[in-house]
């Protein structure tokens, strides 16, 4: 191939998207290391420049505002403007590929989203979307390199781990919350939970982002009235590179289906993820580091959240799990 100096990679989603992503990234730097690599996303997840070295530069693109189709134009104007040699783009979308055609960039891979995508693409790639999410999105750049990435990998320095820690990041996003998609046990199991673990000798630390303050103070007003003591690290994560550090010198981490959890996953930090209506298998590596918590429900639609309703169910037998479930299975493994 033609010698690669600027790549648009172009990917739409919250921050865990934007992890699961990375492997695609590096591999592209390990095929193409004098590359540029820029990265179109939506603003919400900008913070994921600071997880990685091999993200040159973003572009931001408000697909979710108001003037999503002036944003895309914006990219398509930008795009045209930076000379870039290659272009790849996630998206099952039919109109993904006129939207690589219009950038006028002449190298253009995508997902395989029928006839006009094979036309308007360099190469179509077949989407395949019952594999981890890293390896689907992996699969973008298996025409333009032989290197397999599996896993996210980010800028943090190795740490000495906090002894018989175990680090809980109860919440999700306020904006599935909004959306109807409730992924996540409540603030009083995950406190119970912090309680059953103080109890057991470890040395629970606690963090969270701005969306899970209500969750936060719940667990922190439980504990305190209860005399119980841990460390309290909510607020003092100002960044999704301190909440990695903090992450990477816990023992144990203990957390939802959210960004977090893929942050644990490239440090390679021992986790366990509470798992309600949501796929495990193509969210989370088969690993022994990390361990999926589900409930024993056995309800016939599971996972149903992105398989087949946009939205969460009302009986939620599926995030029927107690704080003793949780401990079980962090205390026995």
């Amino acid at each position: 191939m033609e010698k690669i100096k600027n790549i648009l990679a172009i990917n739409f989603g919250g921050i865990g998207d934007e992890i699961f992503f990375l492997p695609a990234l590096i591999s592209l730097k390990k095929e193409f290391p004098q590359a540029k690599i820029t990265l179109a996303l939506e603003p919400r997840s900008k913070s994921v420049k600071d997880l990685t070295e091999v993200i040159s530069d973003l572009i931001l693109v408000d697909v979710k505002g108001k003037n999503k189709y002036f944003e895309l134009l914006k990219l398509i104007f930008k795009a045209r403007a930076g000379h870039f040699d290659m272009v790849i783009s996630s998206g099952g979308n039919k109109f993904i590929s006129v939207l690589l055609w219009l950038t006028g960039i002449r190298k253009r891979y995508g997902y395989d989203a029928g006839a006009l995508s094979r036309k308007l693409l360099t190469q179509a790639v077949r989407l395949n979307k019952n594999q981890y999410a890293c390896a689907m999105y992996h699969d973008l750049v298996t025409p333009v390199t032989d290197y397999k990435t599996e896993l996210p990998e980010i800028n943090v320095l190795p740490a000495e781990k906090i002894p018989d820690s175990v680090l809980i990041h109860p919440g999700v996003s306020r904006m599935s919350v909004q959306k109807g998609c409730i992924k996540t046990i409540s603030a009083q199991i995950w406190a119970e939970t912090a309680e059953l673990l103080i109890k057991k000798g470890k040395n629970v630390m606690l963090a969270g982002g701005p969306d899970d303050n209500d969750c936060i103070q719940i667990i922190r007003k439980y504990l305190s009235e209860k005399g119980l003591v841990f460390e309290d690290y909510y607020g003092k994560t100002r960044s999704l590179k301190d909440l990695a550090e903090l992450i990477a010198r816990a023992e144990v981490f203990v957390c939802s289906d959210s960004a977090p959890l893929h942050i644990a996953v490239a440090l390679k930090t021992k986790t366990f993820v509470i798992f309600g209506p949501t796929d495990d298998k193509k969210l989370i590596p088969q690993s022994e580091r990390v361990v999926p918590v589900k409930a024993g429900d056995n309800c016939p639609l599971k996972p149903c959240l992105w398989e087949r309703r946009l939205t969460t169910c009302d009986r939620l037998d599926c995030l029927k799990i107690t704080a003793e479930d949780v401990v079980k299975a962090v205390c026995c493994s």
